[in-house]
C-alpha cells in the first residue's frame, strides 16, 4: 500500500470515528429528552403517544387532550396513517376509565389511566379497536405527538 492509500485510509477512519462519536452523542441527547418528556401529569391534558401494531405496520399514534368547560376533547394524529390533529367524535372518562370514538373510522379506544403514588398520571393502558381488530397500546405523556 502506498503513503498516499494508508493516509487516505487513516483520514477516512478518523472521519468515520468523529460521525460516530457526534451520532452517539446526539441519540444520548435524543433518549434524554424523550425521557423528560414522559413525566408524569396531573391531568390528561396535553399529547399522550404511544406505538401501534396493525398487521406488519409499525407505527406511533398520538392523542392530544383539551380540557374545555370541564369536558375533555381530544384529536387523533398518526403519520403513519396520514391523519394530523383529527377530531375525536367522543371522549368519555369515568374514574380511571377512558373511551375515545372515532365512527369515520370505525375506531374505539379503550383505556385505563395509570398514576403514580402521588396519583399524577403516568400512562394511559389501553386497547386499539379498527375493523373488527384489536391491539393492545400503551400511551405515555410526550410534549408534542413526535411524528
Amino acid at each position: 500500500m502506498t503513503l498516499f492509500a494508508r493516509t487516505t485510509v487513516l483520514h477516512y477512519h478518523d472521519l468515520m470515528l468523529k460521525i460516530t462519536t457526534n451520532l452517539l452523542a446526539l441519540v444520548t441527547c435524543l433518549l434524554a429528552a424523550n425521557a423528560l418528556s414522559q413525566e408524569a401529569r396531573d391531568t390528561l391534558e396535553g399529547s399522550w403517544e404511544g406505538p401501534l401494531v396493525l398487521g406488519r405496520d409499525n407505527m406511533n399514534l398520538a392523542f392530544t387532550f383539551i380540557m374545555s368547560e370541564g369536558d375533555y376533547s381530544a384529536t387523533l394524529t398518526s403519520g403513519g396513517m396520514g391523519i394530523y390533529g383529527m377530531p375525536v367524535t367522543s371522549t368519555s372518562i369515568e374514574g380511571r376509565n377512558i373511551i375515545i370514538r372515532i365512527p369515520r373510522l370505525d375506531l374505539e379506544f379503550t383505556g385505563t389511566i395509570r398514576r403514580d403514588d402521588d396519583e399524577r398520571i403516568t400512562r394511559i393502558d389501553g386497547d386499539w379497536f379498527q375493523y373488527s381488530e384489536m391491539v393492545p397500546v400503551v400511551l405515555r405523556p410526550v410534549a408534542a405527538p413526535t411524528f
